[in-house]
């Protein structure tokens, strides 16, 4: 089994801006359970099923699997929950750590959030001055739950 450790925060600043070329993404949820979700997402010209388990605070299960760019817009376009989540992501390199950066689009404008993924939930980390609050615990910000309450209407 895949595991996810995860922390994710607001940003401050525009700091971050100029450290990364954004990449869009379009995701779609064929479940978005809280126990359960499953995601299509394209990325660039790849495509990626996820399955991910219920949070167990800043960890959870995770399984992805590659598959055709094809199936994956029939999949967003056809079957999966509506709206879709589209965003830009930069990821950024900062003292030895990925962060991915997503500055979401439509109904979510002007939402912007910084992730990071860990190799165990106490690992030690340097936080780059454009790093705001943390808001892993406040499922408002989990990208399933976005398609039902969008930051617009927040």
């Amino acid at each position: 089994m895949g595991v996810e450790i995860e922390r994710k925060y607001l940003l401050q600043g525009d700091g971050w801006r100029t450290l990364a070329e954004p990449v869009l993404l379009r995701q779609g949820y064929l479940s978005s359970q809280r126990e359960r979700v499953v995601r299509v997402r394209i990325e660039g010209q790849h495509a990626m099923l996820t399955i991910k388990g219920a949070n167990v605070g800043t960890r959870r299960g995770e399984w992805e699997y590659p598959i055709p760019l094809v199936d994956a817009n029939e999949l967003l376009d056809g079957l999966c929950e509506q709206p879709l989540i589209e965003k830009y992501r930069r990821r950024i390199m900062y003292a030895g750590m990925v962060w991915e950066v997503d500055e979401f689009l439509g109904a979510n404008f002007g939402l912007v959030v910084a992730e990071i993924e860990l190799h165990s939930v106490d690992q030690p980390f340097e936080k780059p001055d454009w790093i705001g609050a943390e808001v892993s615990d406040d499922t408002r910000y989990y990208n399933a739950n976005l398609i039902r309450h969008p930051y617009s209407q927040w």
